[in-house]
């Protein structure tokens, strides 16, 4: 398929940084991930993934985390499923 179209797009410069971190990971660059977004939302007809804004609760949790604040931690899975079933 000829790659010759070209998408500009500004960004917050923190996202982006993230974002290629995980990128990076994966192994795929950033226009490689936005190609596959794009030919996601074509074949869903739509954005491929649910789009919600998070009630106060699950808003309040996700600062939290972002924050380090409140955070649990386990030694290992096992000990994690037995607090949670406690």
């Amino acid at each position: 398929m000829n790659k010759s179209a070209t998408i500009q797009a500004r960004i917050d410069p923190s996202v982006k940084k993230k974002a290629q971190r995980i990128f990076s990971k994966l192994n795929i660059t950033m226009s490689e991930a936005i190609s596959l977004f794009l030919t996601q939302v074509s074949l869903n007809k739509g954005i491929p993934f649910e789009i919600k804004i998070p009630n106060e609760l699950t808003e309040e949790t996700l600062l939290k985390s972002e924050n380090g604040e409140e955070l649990h931690q386990a030694k290992n899975p096992k000990q994690l499923f037995k607090e949670l079933k406690d």
